[in-house]
C-alpha cells in the first residue's frame, strides 16, 4: 500500500468516525474499541475521539479476543452480506453494507446476546427504564402475630 493509499484510508476512517459521531451523539464516556491499526492510533482520530470524551480502547498486540464481539459483528456482516452478493463497485458496496447493518442488522435481526432483541430494541430499552421496584416488605404472620427468629414462634392472644 502507498503513502497515498495510508493516507486516503486515514482520511476515510476519520470521515467514518465523525458521521458517526454527528448522526448518534453519543453521549461522554462511550468506549470506542479498536484493533491497533494506525488509522485508530493516530493524532487526528484520538483527538476527535477526546474533544467528543470518547474514551478510546485497543486490543493487544496479536489478541483479537480482545474485540471479540466486533470480531463476531465482522463475521455476520461477511456471512450474510458481503459473501452473498456481487457488487457493481466500492458505491454499490457501501450503499448494500450501510443498508445492511441500518435496516437489517440494528432493526430486524435478533440477537441471543440481547435476549432475542434487535439492538434497535435493546437500546430503547436502555432509555425507557422503568421505575425502581418498591422496597420488599415481608411478613410471615397475619393478625397481631409476632415473629422471633431467635426463638420458636410465638402468637399473640386475642383479647
Amino acid at each position: 500500500m502507498s503513502l497515498q493509499d495510508r493516507i486516503e484510508a486515514l482520511r476515510e476512517k476519520h470521515a467514518a468516525l465523525e458521521r458517526a459521531i454527528a448522526a448518534r451523539q453519543p453521549a461522554p464516556g462511550l468506549v470506542h474499541h479498536s484493533d491497533r491499526g494506525v488509522q485508530y492510533a493516530s493524532a487526528e482520530y484520538v483527538g476527535l475521539l477526546e474533544r467528543h470524551r470518547i474514551q478510546g480502547s485497543m486490543s493487544r498486540a496479536a489478541n483479537p479476543y480482545d474485540n471479540a464481539r466486533c470480531e463476531s459483528f465482522m463475521k455476520t456482516l461477511k456471512q450474510e452480506e458481503i459473501y452473498t452478493r456481487r457488487y457493481r463497485d466500492r458505491a454499490d458496496l457501501e450503499a448494500h453494507i450501510e443498508h445492511f447493518i441500518e435496516r437489517y442488522y440494528n432493526r430486524r435481526r435478533l440477537h441471543s446476546a440481547l435476549d432475542y432483541r434487535t439492538p434497535e430494541a435493546f437500546e430503547r430499552s436502555l432509555l425507557q427504564l422503568p421505575p425502581p421496584a418498591p422496597a420488599v416488605n415481608m411478613s410471615f404472620f397475619r393478625h397481631d402475630g409476632i415473629y422471633r427468629p431467635d426463638s420458636p414462634i410465638q402468637m399473640r392472644e386475642e383479647p
